[in-house]
């Protein structure tokens, strides 16, 4: 963990939508003032723990692919979120030991725990940055990213469930954009995104109730909808089934969804720079 610097201080008087989602996951990395923000989204949306758990199984569905299909071996995780196994490194070294896996956040929790980010196969190498995603500079300019990735051999980018907490005056695109133009060609995007844009009117208005939540708690969350989506992977070559609900990616049988008929997940993608 050498050269992180001091870690900054964690704050439990304000729920974090990281230490929410581990919540949602099952998982124990939380405090009391998490679990109760997080409850109050379930409260609203019963589905919140299954539609956290497809954006999961989405990652290990892309990226086993990503590595097992395409051939890539190096992986930029940004928002990574608290680590729980399989956590990328495990299932894109589950495929090929070589690979090589960069993460990324900015919550002091997830760096307490991103040793547990760092055991990789001896074949391979993990790196963590502790960076703001909105900082693309500090993510492109790191050390250990310079130490772990070759920028000139394609990069599949993984900003799961990240870009709606950033909002629009913070131009969220534009960010993205910085961080794709850095990737060589035939890098790939992976992303999903929270959505209001369901087909009951009920649910949508339930979107909204928990964007008030989160703001509450002091995390903006702007869910968008699928033609905003859509804008994050303009100008490159999406996969088929193109931008879908994250549990309809290429599903697996083996990993079924929790979520019934019309109860929605996050919108999801990946797509191929040209």
């Amino acid at each position: 963990m050498a050269g992180y610097g001091n870690a900054p201080m964690i704050d439990t008087t304000k729920p974090h939508s990281a230490r929410m989602y581990d919540y949602y996951l099952g998982g124990k990395t939380h405090y009391e003032v998490d679990v109760q923000a997080a409850e109050a989204v379930v409260a609203k949306v019963p589905f919140a723990g299954a539609m956290a758990r497809a954006n999961r199984d989405f990652m290990i569905r892309s990226t086993r692919w990503l590595a097992s299909e395409r051939g890539v071996r190096q992986f930029l995780d940004i928002g990574t979120g608290i680590p729980t196994e399989p956590n990328l490194h495990q299932i894109a070294q589950g495929v090929s030991p070589e690979c090589r896996v960069v993460y990324t956040d900015n919550d002091p929790i997830v760096l307490q725990y991103a040793q547990a980010l760092l055991h990789s196969a001896p074949q391979g190498r993990t790196a963590y940055v502790q960076a703001d995603a909105t900082d693309t500079e500090a993510i492109l300019d790191s050390d250990e990213l310079y130490s772990t990735l070759d920028l000139n051999r394609p990069v599949a980018l993984s900003v799961n469930a990240l870009f709606h907490f950033v909002p629009d005056d913070q131009n969220p695109y534009d960010i993205l954009d910085a961080l794709v133009s850095q990737l060589a060609p035939g890098s790939f995007l992976c992303l999903t995104h929270a959505t209001s844009e369901v087909n009951d009117p009920a649910l949508a208005a339930l979107g909204r109730e928990v964007e008030e939540i989160y703001a509450q708690g002091g995390t903006p969350l702007r869910l968008r909808t699928s033609a905003e989506v859509a804008r994050f992977f303009r100008g490159l070559e999406l996969i088929d089934p193109g931008i879908t609900m994250a549990h309809m990616w290429r599903p697996d049988p083996s990993m079924p969804s929790e979520l019934k008929e019309n109860e929605p997940s996050m919108y999801a993608g990946v797509a191929r720079k040209p």
